[in-house]
């Protein structure tokens, strides 16, 4: 009897330390996913727009720098890629007035990155809102209309931002492809990460002077994204013309 229950408490432990386990796997991919959720909306409320049902939708985020927009224009030219949509935040925009104008030249869609580039979910709610005018104020002296679309300058945020670019018309714009360009991890890395990209994908790319490798990356990308017979179009396009989708946030 001593030797079964000897057996019997060893077995126990043992099973008690694999549900343990199992527990703190489940509890760290659960954490891990929450962290990682690629966009949020407040339950029956506001939303964030990370992916569409077809088509694609290139987007690039600039905060500063002047070298880098003009030859990714010229490259999306080049490519044919007529439909894009380039995040701007405020500042940028009003230091480089004539690649705005050049932007908008091409026909190419413009979203707002907020002005001074910071941390929406670290600010207070009158921060935030005050952060939205002064972009709002710079675009407006750029003659640049229509802006109904806006992402958090560094992509976190919280139910606070759906319910203030509610309030301001807007629509929040996240992603569901990151390539990653702005860690400049080597071009054949850039299109490895957009490769996966598929029907509804809202891809994130960057402008800015940091992403060094953006433009050598693209022509292969586009290709790439071409042969899949994707369609590239603007944000807005791609939310008028199919359903979105979002995920809660509690």
């Amino acid at each position: 009897m001593k030797f079964f229950w000897v057996l019997h408490s060893r077995g126990f432990k043992q099973a008690a330390l694999i549900l343990l386990a199992a527990f703190f796997s489940a509890w760290f991919l659960f954490v891990q996913n929450l962290f990682h959720a690629p966009v949020f909306s407040t339950s029956g409320g506001p939303k964030a727009v990370y992916k569409g049902e077809k088509n694609i939708a290139l987007t690039f985020n600039i905060g500063w720098g002047d070298e880098r927009t003009v030859p990714i224009l010229k490259t999306l030219k080049k490519e044919n890629v007529r439909s894009a949509t380039f995040f701007l935040s405020g500042s940028w925009a009003e230091r480089h007035p004539e690649i705005v104008e050049s932007i908008i030249k091409e026909g190419y869609e413009i979203g707002m990155l907020g002005y001074a580039y910071k941390d929406y979910s670290e600010l207070k709610d009158e921060e935030i809102q005050q952060d939205i005018g002064r972009a709002q104020e710079a675009f407006k002296k750029l003659n640049v209309k229509d802006i109904t679309l806006l992402r958090a300058p560094t992509g976190h945020f919280d139910r606070r931002l759906l319910k203030i670019s509610e309030r301001y018309g807007y629509t929040v714009v996240h992603w569901s492809i990151d390539s990653q360009d702005w860690t400049n991890p080597g071009v054949e890395k850039i299109v490895q990460n957009v490769h996966r990209a598929d029907k509804g994908d809202i891809v994130l790319l960057h402008a800015s002077d940091s992403a060094k490798q953006t433009n050598n990356a693209l022509p292969e990308l586009i290709k790439d994204l071409q042969a899949k017979k994707l369609t590239l179009v603007t944000v807005s396009e791609m939310i008028s013309n199919s359903s979105t989708k979002s995920e809660e946030i509690q």
